[in-house]
């Protein structure tokens, strides 16, 4: 299994509540770094697709409550 490091954002300092990101065998993985039991796998293209919708401002409304 070839598989990178987790990494978070730089933007979450040293805080513990963040998303970490890896590949592992050309997939990536998502999780809570303050619950790594749990793991989202999906590909490269739907995670791009997903980094690009949330880049133009697709998912702002979750956060804002309108």
């Amino acid at each position: 299994m070839t598989s990178s490091a987790w990494q978070k954002s730089s933007y979450s300092s040293s805080n513990d509540e963040c998303v970490e990101v890896r590949t592992v065998d050309g997939l990536v993985e998502l999780r809570e770094s303050d619950d790594g039991e749990v793991t989202v796998r999906t590909t490269r293209l739907t995670f791009a697709a997903f980094l690009q919708g949330a880049k133009a401002g697709e998912f702002d409304h979750l956060i804002t409550g309108t």
